[in-house]
């Protein structure tokens, strides 16, 4: 039964961020420090219309030396970032506990079994996939990284 517990309250708590995430994902402000809110640039248009040809764009960002494109494909919310020359750097999404791949599935519930998921993604990088967890408890609050069988702290925050 307490399994159950805890297994239903980190269902709910993945559901919550998401549906969090999706919420805020169509709502970006004007002004907010050096990013601007516009098409981006000609190259970026471009590769990110050849990149994502079925995408309905969110919203896009333009920082010095990136752009941020929000977007949504087969009803998945999705940011791609492109160098100012329009390549394509990385791809992120946010996934529920249960898309990690089983080895990391596996040793983060055997090693972290005291946190609860406060955020987990996928970045697609050159042909290669690496998962962001980031873990909480009372105490202290842990990024880790996958590094294709494992995982690695990215980061480790005391509260």
């Amino acid at each position: 039964m307490n399994q159950f517990i805890k297994t239903a309250t980190l269902v709910m708590v993945s559901v919550l961020t998401l549906s969090t995430t999706y919420s805020f994902a169509a709502t970006t402000p004007a002004n907010e420090g050096n990013k601007k809110v516009n098409d981006g640039t000609k190259e970026t248009k471009a590769s990110f219309q050849k990149d994502f040809q079925n995408a309905q764009l969110i919203s896009t960002e333009v920082r010095d030396n990136f752009t941020k494109v929000t977007f949504t494909l087969n009803a998945q919310v999705m940011t791609a970032f492109y160098a100012v020359n329009g390549d394509l750097i990385a791809v992120t999404r946010n996934i529920v506990s249960s898309q990690l791949p089983v080895s990391l599935l596996m040793s983060f519930k055997k090693n972290y079994s005291d946190y609860w998921i406060t955020d987990l993604f996928e970045m697609s990088q050159d042909a290669q996939s690496n998962y962001y967890l980031t873990l909480e408890n009372a105490e202290k609050k842990i990024t880790l990284r996958s590094d294709g069988d494992g995982w690695v702290v990215y980061s480790n925050f005391k509260k």
